[in-house]
């Protein structure tokens, strides 16, 4: 490892990764090399996850081609100098941002969706001018294996290295000096990480996540009853089965319809998975049996098990959860205080969805809030009175691929964001640069200092046009 690391850093250091056209080329191959494997990716994603290939490219494939394709179109722009207004105090001269590459950078990505949590951060990474290390995720062994192997055959191997492995993998990368770390996983895991990086002072980006809300407000979107269960179940059940930080992890609904608002839930599901949903081929199974056993620890609680409404089966062979519906579990149950990461959905209900904004206060900001709600009031409340890492009004995860928006978290679901532009930003330091000319000086600057000179300071920095006033005046030293 201390060869390969080596290896990339002088690859960063001679200025391998530094030019547009090493940029465009990279990511040009990444893009062949999904063309490629489409099929094989397929396959392994089906193998690990039991992926159907629709839910895989909407997830996955066509996720990183689109974030491909866009930094290819945007670079030039991206990389170049962003000038800058300098105030007529210090005319003259002139002020511009230029965006450097970190340098050596890893990434850590996550098993529920392997192929484009590796390789969208990676998108970010190869577009700043990074060489870089990605960790595959160890609870997706095939589509890993098959990323460890194929990857390195379409991109540069001195630049970027693919490595597998479980958690000691981890620990003895993070023993490392980095310039700059991207993780996606748990809360958990990722105060790892920090207390690592703290070490080097290595900055760091987290993609965590926590319990995503989803408010429905039944009286103002009734009549989009249909259109807002549809979304509701896609947004809870259709990213890999529920596994996902973007995920509802509950819907607050005021309690004289929560029935009506469960049984289009049940309907929509049946439409989607069809009566048999353990035999479906559209809809995702549970990771590996350490989780089966983690959510099913969830409903041995006998009063979150009489909650059930709705599913509720379970079959640890085939790692199949069915999905489940919950009507008001107990709040102090591990299900509302944990994130669920999985099928069961609970409703909690209140008597006036107002609640809903000190129901969600109360507990730590998640990464994604969800509102059905055509109440522009409640709306502004909602944006003023709540923090998350975002909000989508009258929809769900559509924010996850919108590259013209920041995708991260605040507080405990992560901080620091990317896709599009901010995953460039995110892999790169924003350097001011100021160039100023030897053609004129002024004395109040330089000692020996006296009131006038005091007053001068003072109005210099009050009035950004003084010093320009004084050039007129002919004050020159």
């Amino acid at each position: 490892m201390e060869a390969n690391l080596e290896l990339l850093r002088e690859s960063f250091r001679n200025g391998r990764t530094r030019s547009l056209e090493w940029r465009k080329n990279q990511l040009s191959s990444l893009i062949q090399f999904v063309h490629d494997k489409e099929n094989t990716i397929f396959e392994a994603l089906y193998q690990d996850l039991g992926k159907h290939p629709v839910e895989i490219f909407r997830d996955e494939v066509g996720i990183v081609l689109k974030s491909a394709n866009n930094a290819i179109r945007s670079l030039h722009k991206w990389m170049a100098p962003k000038k800058k207004y300098v105030p007529l105090l210090f005319f003259p001269a002139k002020g511009e941002v230029l965006s450097e590459p970190f340098g050596l950078v890893l990434i850590i990505s996550s098993w529920n969706f392997p192929l484009s949590l590796s390789l969208d951060p990676l998108i970010g990474a190869i577009s700043a001018g990074n060489t870089a290390v990605i960790k595959l995720p160890e609870y997706a062994p095939v589509f890993s294996s098959f990323l460890a192997a194929t990857l390195p055959l379409y991109l540069d191997n001195k630049a970027i290295k693919v490595v597998e492995g479980g958690a000691d993998v981890s620990e003895q990368l993070l023993q490392y000096k980095w310039d700059k770390i991207f993780f996606t996983g748990s809360p958990r895991v990722a105060r790892i990480v920090m207390s690592a990086a703290a070490k080097h002072l290595t900055p760091v980006t987290l993609e965590l996540g926590g319990k995503c809300p989803a408010i429905f407000d039944y009286s103002s979107v009734h009549s989009n009853m249909k259109v807002a269960a549809k979304r509701i179940v896609g947004g809870k059940w259709g990213p890999c089965n529920g596994q996902a930080c973007i995920g509802i992890d509950y819907v607050l609904v005021e309690d004289r319809f929560a029935s009506e608002l469960i049984e289009s839930l049940k309907r929509i599901l049946k439409k989607f998975y069809s009566e048999n949903t353990k035999n479906s081929t559209s809809i995702a199974r549970i990771v590996n049996e350490k989780n089966v056993e983690r959510l099913s620890n969830f409903l041995k609680d006998p009063k979150v098990a009489a909650s059930i409404v709705h599913g509720g089966s379970i079959d640890k062979e085939k790692l199949f959860i069915e999905p489940t519906i919950l009507l008001n579990p107990p709040i102090d149950a591990d299900i509302m205080n944990e994130e669920i990461f999985g099928p069961l959905l609970p409703i909690i209900t209140l008597n006036k969805i107002e609640e809903s904004i000190e129901f969600i206060n109360a507990r730590p900001k998640p990464l994604a809030l969800y509102a059905f709600t055509g109440d522009q009031t409640l709306k502004k409340r909602i944006l003023s009175e709540t923090s998350s890492g975002s909000v989508t009004f009258n929809d769900t995860m559509v924010q996850f691929v919108c590259d013209s928006l920041p995708f991260g978290g605040v507080g405990q679901s992560g901080f620091g964001s990317y896709h599009g532009k901010y995953s460039f930003d995110a892999f790169s330091h924003e350097k001011a640069v100021m160039q100023r000319s030897f053609l004129i000086e002024l004395e109040p600057r330089y000692p020996p200092w006296n009131d006038f000179k005091l007053k001068f300071i003072r109005l210099a920095y009050r009035f950004d046009y003084f010093g320009l006033a004084l050039l007129l005046l002919g004050l020159k030293k």
